[in-house]
């Protein structure tokens, strides 16, 4: 990015991250804005969020991590990803963030968190020991990043195949989890309605962690044609949190009508996680139909500098 920002700047978005007595929403456009400025002042107001007792909060500040890619973050996200007080939620996405950075370093404590306690931390690290190995392997030499969102993924889309093939591989769990999402991101880089159906298949899967990735993608692929199992999810009470957070958030990337009136009947849901999600959706609701704000990639400062 271009664009330079003064230590003063970056302290007083930090600050409204930070600030408990702020509403969340707030707080998670002042996170992005982190994201975007992505200095390494940005990363230390960032990793200042992990004391939060919000886990949707902190699972975010780990996202962001690990999608701003700087190695000046792996000890925090090392330290989260060890931390057996942090939430499951919080500690897999932190393992995900050390996935997505990619530094061979990295590879101990992941191999360590491999065989965790907590299935979704011990699935996200085989993962991301899995995408350290792809770093290093020889397809990778020849590989051409079709991904049309920018996003940093825990595995590349596959290099051959179709819709009707990467579906079955989706759901064919005699594959390895890395190999179904390497389908499930050929998928979404494919995408279409077509695709978008297909990924929502996975929905029904017996992993949480798988779920929530397929959650996430459809977020970011906002095929309205999705709604319809992404509410099936959110309402359904034996769904994991991390899954059903994870479908609000997509509910509110695709913003429409009905989204927005699930949303608002979930805001008031048992779940913390849950509920936060809701009202963070749909304040990126009301910013996506806005023509001011792109929620994740532009950074905006006025709501931020204005009291400091």
């Amino acid at each position: 990015m271009s664009r330079q920002f003064s230590c003063d700047t970056v302290e007083a978005v930090g600050a409204v991250l930070n600030d408990w007595s702020k509403a969340l929403d707030e707080r998670f456009r002042a996170l992005f804005t982190l994201r975007g400025i992505a200095t390494r002042e940005a990363i230390a107001q960032i990793a200042r969020g992990f004391s939060d007792p919000s886990a949707l909060l902190k699972h975010e500040c780990a996202y962001c991590l690990g999608q701003i890619g700087d190695p000046a973050a792996l000890g925090v996200l090392t330290r989260v990803l060890g931390d057996k007080d942090q939430d499951p939620m919080v500690r897999h996405e932190a393992g995900e963030a050390l996935g997505a950075i990619g530094d061979p370093s990295c590879g101990r404590i992941l191999e360590e968190h491999s065989k965790d306690a907590a299935q979704e931390v011990a699935e996200t690290c085989q993962i991301a020991l899995e995408r350290l190995r792809w770093l290093r392997c020889p397809e990778r030499e020849s590989f051409v990043d079709t991904n049309p969102y920018s996003s940093v993924d825990p595995a590349p889309p596959l290099t051959t195949g179709d819709v009707r093939q990467w579906q079955e591989m989706l759901n064919d769990t005699s594959h390895s989890l890395f190999s179904r999402y390497r389908a499930l991101f050929s998928l979404r880089n494919h995408g279409g309605p077509d695709a978008a159906l297909a990924l929502a298949t996975g929905l029904g899967d017996s992993s949480a962690l798988f779920k929530h990735e397929i959650a996430y993608v459809l977020g970011q692929m906002k095929e309205p044609g999705v709604v319809s199992a992404l509410s099936r999810s959110l309402r359904d009470p034996s769904e994991e949190a991390m899954v059903r957070h994870e479908c609000a958030e997509a509910l509110g990337s695709i913003a429409t009508q009905e989204c927005l009136e699930i949303l608002r009947e979930f805001r008031g849901d048992g779940e913390r996680v849950v509920r936060e999600s809701c009202e963070v959706a749909l304040d990126m609701l009301d910013y996506e139909k806005s023509s001011e704000f792109q929620y994740a990639n532009t950074v905006r400062l006025s709501d931020v500098t204005t009291t400091h």
